[in-house]
């Protein structure tokens, strides 16, 4: 991009438009994921949802690569694009509540904690991921699934509309009524069909929850795995837990003896009777003596920030995902043997419950293409040390390799690696691709936006 078209465009923009001569263009380009290194022509932060809508016509008139960026939180780095433009909502972080219908409107750049905060004064949440740090955009449009998902469903399931950009810089508000095809591509096929500048949903009451974790020696995968793939789906769905491959962080909740000791654990959110709190874990000491169990009630935000600070932004990350309708044993040995070498202290794996009340939606409802899968699992390696990313890689890529015959063939979009498989885009849709083509050849015909785990125009 030459100078004379970078003034044009903060000519055009309200917000600031960052190239890179600008001293806080580094700074403007840091996402989550500092394994992922691209060079924008420009970061246009949009003030609003008419400098959205300049910034898409802008670009697409010159013919400019774009990417969106919410969060910034996407694994593979969606957000940036070499030599293109990324729009930047960051400066859209707002969310009005009304508590009477019970309804949030959110703006496309804010994140889960903005969300959490805002509701949670009301005695209010909506289901949505376990780091505060995650924009709700990439979230949401991929599906959205967390501590909320067995008692309330996906977050896609809560999403009553959304206001979205189109690649002719159009503006159009998608809900039941409007634009239902848009409507139903949004929930779950991610950043192909526009850009989202706020999103209204559906809350339920959720003030304080049930907050646990147990954790055994990772030589008890087996005893312990095989208990919670039988307990969990048979819970009351008020129980959710995910579970877990990781190595004791030093500081609390973990008491200093098992600080740095591989092992494998639930992480529970309760949503029923806090007084009952005990008796719905209680199980937990039946596949074997856990070295560790914690229980408390805390305010629902508490829980949805309280893995922050354990890997914030800047670190190495690769990560792949698979879903799954079972586990069975020859599985279950293949998380016992990655779980005894996690290739670095932040390195995990983890399987979400996207079950119950995710599994009351019709199965071609919305564009999530699983509806009856029962958990989501990730392999993600982690690690602040640059040294070390073919290493973590290499971990995650042979743990998925070795588990991905066990599995339903297709993944989480937002948990779909930088260098996958061919085909992958297509499993993770199934039988909704050639819908969301369809939708796709109507809003963005020229398929402006690409990058993203690309669905091409039909």
């Amino acid at each position: 991009m030459d100078t004379s078209t970078l003034d044009a465009m903060r000519t055009a923009l309200r917000g600031p438009v960052t190239g890179p001569q600008d001293p806080d263009y580094d700074r403007s380009r840091r996402i989550y994921n500092a394994m992922i290194d691209r060079r924008p022509a420009a970061i246009a932060r949009c003030a609003d949802a008419g400098d959205v809508m300049t910034a898409v016509a802008f670009v697409r008139e010159r013919g400019l690569d774009l990417a969106v960026r919410g969060g910034g939180h996407s694994g593979p780095g969606l957000c940036l694009v070499d030599g293109g433009v990324t729009v930047d909502l960051s400066p859209m972080r707002w969310v009005r509540v009304d508590p009477a219908a019970r309804t949030a409107q959110v703006g496309g750049g804010s994140l889960l904690g903005d969300l959490d905060h805002a509701t949670h004064a009301f005695g209010l949440a909506t289901p949505s991921g376990i780091v505060s740090m995650t924009g709700v955009g990439g979230l949401t449009l991929g599906g959205g699934h967390g501590y909320l998902t067995r008692k309330y469903g996906l977050t896609v399931d809560n999403l009553l509309a959304a206001d979205v950009v189109l690649a002719d810089g159009s503006f159009v508000t998608a809900d039941e009524n409007q634009h239902p095809d848009l409507f139903w591509a949004l929930r779950g096929g991610g950043g192909n069909f526009g850009v989202v500048t706020s999103f209204t949903y559906r809350l339920h009451p959720v003030g304080t929850v049930g907050f646990g974790i147990t954790v055994w020696p990772v030589d008890r995968t087996r005893e312990v795995l095989t208990w919670y793939r039988d307990f969990l789906p048979q819970a009351p769905e008020d129980v959710y837990g995910f579970f877990t491959l990781f190595t004791v962080p030093p500081g609390p909740p973990f008491p200093e003896e098992i600080h740095g000791r591989k092992v494998c654990g639930v992480v529970w959110c309760h949503t029923g009777d806090p007084g009952r709190l005990d008796e719905a874990f209680a199980p937990v000491r039946e596949p074997a003596p856990p070295a560790f169990h914690f229980a408390a009630p805390v305010p629902y935000p508490a829980l949805q920030s309280s893995f922050d600070e354990l890997i914030p932004t800047g670190y190495q990350w690769y990560w792949r995902g698979d879903f799954f309708d079972s586990i069975p044993d020859a599985a279950v040995d293949v998380h016992l043997a990655h779980g005894q070498n996690l290739p670095s202290p932040l390195s995990l794996m983890h399987l979400y419950p996207v079950d119950a009340a995710a599994h009351r939606v019709g199965p071609d409802d919305t564009a999530w293409g699983y509806r009856d899968a029962v958990w989501s699992g990730v392999f993600a390696g982690v690690d602040p040390d640059p040294a070390h990313a073919e290493t973590i890689r290499r971990w995650c890529v042979d743990y998925w390799e070795e588990s991905h015959p066990y599995s339903m063939g297709g993944s989480y979009v937002n948990f779909l690696g930088e260098d996958e498989v061919p085909g992958r885009v297509r499993a993770t849709y199934r039988g909704h691709y050639d819908r969301l083509a369809r939708v796709k050849r109507t809003y963005d015909p020229d398929n402006v936006f690409h990058a993203t785990q690309n669905i091409r125009p039909a």
